[in-house]
């Protein structure tokens, strides 16, 4: 049962309510930001909610026992408020967000209705619908080791120990033949596909902090996942990291670290588990069990 506070509780007995909704969001970063639909900047706990944002709940859902709560709020896109770049670029991944049911009149006098964290946020136009899900939203993360082939560490983490140094490369952007296509001179020579399903991260220009999965590399042509948030300019700086597949190979044959390999690569595949044992009946091999 939800606590309701006393000076809360008195305002909701009066009869004439003077409510609405403050969205207080922080990003990983640590970058506050709050939003409402009210019709006026109002200021919670020290942090500006403001209005000009256009922000609205689209949508709430609550579930029993276990089950994803959560809900969505939908905007518009502005300079004041969560720009179209900003999401592009990842900065409100996961960003946490209490909703807060506030009286305009009083906001010291509010009440919290929810925490959530962001997921996927859509965008159409100049507007935008985000998702927020809820607590137990976090029940659904994978734990713990998963049995397959493959590894299930992230290459240069804790469980997979490779010194990332060795496999980072620098390098600058000299033409742009795709929006998500980069030509670029790299500080040193390297085998084609090294930096495949590696990461991009952008050291200056526009995009600066931002990182980016890499699709493929060929020599110098880099071709990304994602296009870049904001425009990228001839001469733009990046940091270059080496990709895994995450097979017992290339574990052992280009990182030399079979040792603290992370996955099951000896598992029998779905043929071996689904066939006959040898000699116990007829011949499984498509035809009539009746000849």
């Amino acid at each position: 049962m939800r606590d309701i506070p006393a000076a809360f509780a008195a305002h909701l007995a009066g009869g004439m309510t003077t409510l609405c909704r403050c969205w207080s969001l922080r990003r990983r970063d640590g970058v506050a930001l709050g939003f409402t639909d009210h019709d006026r900047d109002l200021t919670v706990s020290g942090l500006v909610h403001e209005a000009r944002t256009g922000l609205e709940a689209a949508e709430a859902v609550a579930e029993l026992g276990f089950a994803v709560s959560g809900g969505d709020v939908a905007g518009a896109l502005s300079s004041f408020g969560l720009t179209e770049a900003d999401i592009a670029g990842g900065l409100y991944d996961g960003a946490a967000v209490e909703t807060w049911l506030v009286d305009w009149n009083r906001p010291e006098t509010r009440l919290l209705i929810d925490l959530a964290t962001i997921g996927e946020v859509r965008r159409e136009g100049d507007a935008f619908v985000a998702e927020l899900r809820g607590l137990t939203h976090q029940l659904d993360a994978e734990r713990g080791r998963t049995y397959r082939a493959t590894c299930g560490a992230d290459l240069g983490d804790a469980r997979c120990r490779v010194e990332l140094a060795p496999w980072r490369t620098t390098g600058r952007v000299t033409a742009l033949p795709e929006p998500a296509t980069l030509a670029a001179v790299l500080a040193g020579a390297f085998a084609d596909g090294l930096f495949t399903g590696g990461r991009l991260t952008w050291t200056d220009g526009a995009n600066a902090g931002h990182a980016a999965d890499v699709r493929l590399q060929l020599g110098g042509l880099i071709e990304l996942w994602t296009v870049p948030p904001r425009p990228v300019a001839p001469g733009d700086g990046f940091t270059l990291t080496a990709g895994c597949d995450k097979r017992l190979a290339t574990c052992r044959d280009r990182f030399a670290n079979a040792a603290n390999f992370q996955g099951f690569p000896h598992m029998p595949g779905n043929d071996a588990v689904a066939r006959a044992v040898p000699g116990s009946g007829p011949v499984l091999d498509g035809g009539s069990l009746f000849r």
